[in-house]
């Protein structure tokens, strides 16, 4: 069970093997698997588990293999440049004169490009598959059953080019472990008897899978803390004392910490936290959101993509959840009106007979996005001590389970069952300057 802070609680003095900063779905694998392998593991989070601030609260919990192109496609910066005219729109980039969004943007358009989109698809196509084993496992047991539905999703396309489009990529996206098939209109009533959709066609998927969120976030963490690990909420880390090549101590809101190990997995918060030990990660806060209203009589009873609209819906009972929109507008944490009138627009054109129910929660959080759409995982140089387990994007519900095992191999100093070369966290270069931390920073 996480421990919460009292009013005034006194410092702590904890000196676990392992201390994991993040208490979102990436930390709390980290920190299932590193306990799993016997070592003493703490996780401290900035808000509560599971909590607003999180992206793990609000999103539509996608797992399983859809979804695992990258963001950075061919294509995708023309199409992005058209959008931002539409208020609207899928995508937004709020113009501001920020260098560190420049570099990313740079790099960002670097890796639009075929190649690189063909080996990123494969790189998360690989995660996606071992994390969706580890979750048919985990969720087995009668604790997290409940959070983890695993029936197949569907890919809806309103028109003939989009659809088409998608016809065309079965074949290879079939041959790279995807098992997606074309439905026809038959097959598609037969699915879903109760909704009816305004589209040219749709796929299914039968391993598209979902997790009820924040339900499975603070499932786990209740389960981590019957197996033995300490969670502190509110406890916020301050900074870093450094020797050598190890981070000796970690500084935090409550207390200090000297860990054997250290991994940061904070989601967006990971760039200001490494920051700290002069480390650089090419991170970018995408906003997304999300709109939850009681669920319809004619809703459809299966995840549901978009494809054009780029929304996500999920069922969650007696609610339905509508998810989508990417904006880099930094750390605002504003609604905006005129982008969840689009996420309800278009819910609108693709199923115009659903009917309107009661909106019980709009929401938003930050995913934390690297350029080429790859998360970071692994050691941070020049620490020994230091790993790094951040930049899952949108689909890290879907890529966290198998980063939290790949980060125990290498702390175990174990041969990790992926190559993480793609995936290292130094692939951009360095940190923001050559000045070390001081010892006692």
């Amino acid at each position: 069970m996480p421990t919460m802070p009292s009013p005034n609680p006194a410092p702590l003095r904890y000196d676990p093997d392992v201390l994991v900063i993040g208490g979102g779905v990436v930390g709390l694998f980290c920190a299932y698997y590193l306990r799993r392998a016997g070592n003493s593991v703490t996780v401290v989070e900035r808000g509560p588990v599971g909590g607003l601030q999180s992206c793990s609260y609000g999103n539509t919990g996608f797992v399983g293999t859809q979804g695992a192109l990258p963001l950075a496609e061919p294509g995708v910066m023309a199409q992005g440049l058209r959008w931002l005219l539409n208020p609207e729109s899928p995508f937004y980039i709020r113009p501001r004169p920020d260098p560190e969004l420049m570099s990313w943007l740079w790099h960002f358009r670097r890796a639009c490009n075929e190649r690189d989109a063909k080996a990123g698809f494969r790189v998360l196509v690989d995660m996606k598959k071992r994390s969706l084993g580890i979750l048919r496992e985990l969720c087995a047991s009668d604790g997290l059953a409940s959070t983890f539905t695993a029936q197949g999703m569907l890919l809806a396309y309103r028109t003939r080019q989009g659809f088409e489009k998608a016809c065309r990529a079965v074949p290879g996206t079939v041959a790279s472990g995807v098992p997606l098939r074309v439905l026809g209109p038959g097959e598609l009533r037969a699915l879903e008897p109760d909704a009816e959709f305004d589209i040219h066609g749709a796929l299914y998927n039968e391993e598209g899978a979902y997790l009820r969120v924040p339900d499975f976030v603070t499932g786990l963490a209740r389960r981590l803390g019957d197996m033995g690990v300490e969670i502190h909420e509110h406890t916020g880390v301050v900074g870093f004392e450094v020797a050598g090549a190890e981070v000796r101590r970690v500084r935090t809101v409550h207390g200090d910490f000297s860990p054997r190990e250290t991994v940061i997995a904070a989601g967006t918060w990971s760039a200001e936290c490494a920051r700290g030990l002069d480390i650089g990660l090419k991170l970018q806060p995408a906003k997304g959101y999300s709109v939850t209203v009681r669920a319809p009589g004619n809703a459809p009873r299966l995840p549901v993509l978009l494809g054009e609209g780029k929304v996500a819906l999920v069922p969650l009972g007696d609610r339905l959840r509508f998810g989508g929109t990417l904006e880099l507008s930094g750390m605002d944490t504003a609604i905006s009106r005129s982008r969840v009138d689009g996420i309800l627009r278009t819910v609108q054109v693709y199923l115009p007979k659903m009917e309107s129910t009661e909106t019980l929660e709009t929401w938003s959080g930050f995913r934390p996005c690297s350029p080429d759409g790859l998360p970071f995982l692994g050691r941070a140089a020049p620490y020994r001590n230091l790993s790094v387990a951040c930049g899952h994007g949108h689909i890290g519900m879907g890529l966290a389970p198998v980063s939290g095992r790949l980060i125990a191999q290498l702390v175990a100093g174990e041969r990790p069952e992926m190559d993480l070369t793609p995936l290292r966290p130094g692939r951009y270069g360095g940190g923001p300057s050559r000045r070390r931390p001081r010892p006692g920073r």
